[in-house]
């Protein structure tokens, strides 16, 4: 089975790069179960992208609630029989700040946004995946995780968290059928102004739709070889 006809939860499915991504999922004729804080904007999305009614199943969701979470996972695969992909996209940034000056709530924002809402959904998808013998994770996060500039301690200690438990996940999952994998992205290039107006601050940017293809591969048949991987996407 290739990705047509394949279950895949998209989390941050309204944003800059969950459009196209849920886009280009649909395109592979991937049934689309899509979690964001806001049913209206989902329906809107599926709207715009002329999805039919019994390709894809919207949820409002608080992925920092495990309950709500897991919830709403299952309520995707309810409606679908299955999920074969999550393709984690949840972001949020905190930054501009020395140590000194950070305060707690920025850290546990921060902490919230890419570590506890990562640690939930994949608690709550993995096992099905593992049972099925067939899955794909992926996730998108920053070269901030292994690589901290000065000032952005909240958001890099974020990452931090969600990689390592990401690829520690890939070492339990190995053997399974299912991989895990993390593309890091310095800026996602929404307006494409690395093409349109080329300089020195956006010559590393990338492309939702660059993102998007590497995932293509990753979520694939033939990306069974790539699991435990920490691909960056530097905008070339």
């Amino acid at each position: 089975m290739a990705l047509d006809e394949r279950v895949a939860i998209v989390t941050g499915a309204t944003g800059g790069l969950g459009r196209i991504v849920t886009r280009d999922l649909a395109s592979a004729g991937v049934r689309l179960g899509l979690l964001c804080t806001r049913l209206d904007r989902l329906v809107t999305l599926a709207t715009e992208l002329s999805l039919p009614p019994d390709r894809w199943f919207g949820r409002a969701v608080d992925l920092r609630d495990a309950i709500a979470t897991d919830e709403a996972v299952s309520a995707v695969a309810e409606r679908f029989g299955r999920v074969d992909i999550l393709v984690h996209l949840v972001g949020g940034w905190s930054g501009g700040t020395a140590v000194p000056d950070t305060q707690d709530a920025e850290f546990s924002g921060m902490l919230d946004q890419h570590f506890w809402t990562t640690l939930n959904v994949v608690r709550s998808v993995s096992p099905r995946l593992m049972a099925s013998g067939w899955g794909r994770i992926a996730a998108v996060s920053s070269p901030v995780a292994t690589n901290t500039p000065a000032n952005m301690a909240a958001y890099a200690v974020g990452k931090a968290a969600e990689e390592p438990l990401l690829l520690t996940l890939a070492h339990e999952v190995a053997g399974t059928g299912v991989t895990v994998n993390v593309l890091q992205v310095r800026t996602i290039d929404a307006d494409h102004q690395r093409d349109s107006a080329p300089s020195p601050k956006n010559a590393h940017w990338t492309s939702p739709e660059e993102i998007s293809a590497a995932l293509a591969y990753l979520l694939s048949d033939e990306g069974r070889v790539v699991n435990g991987a920490r691909i960056p996407l530097d905008g070339g």
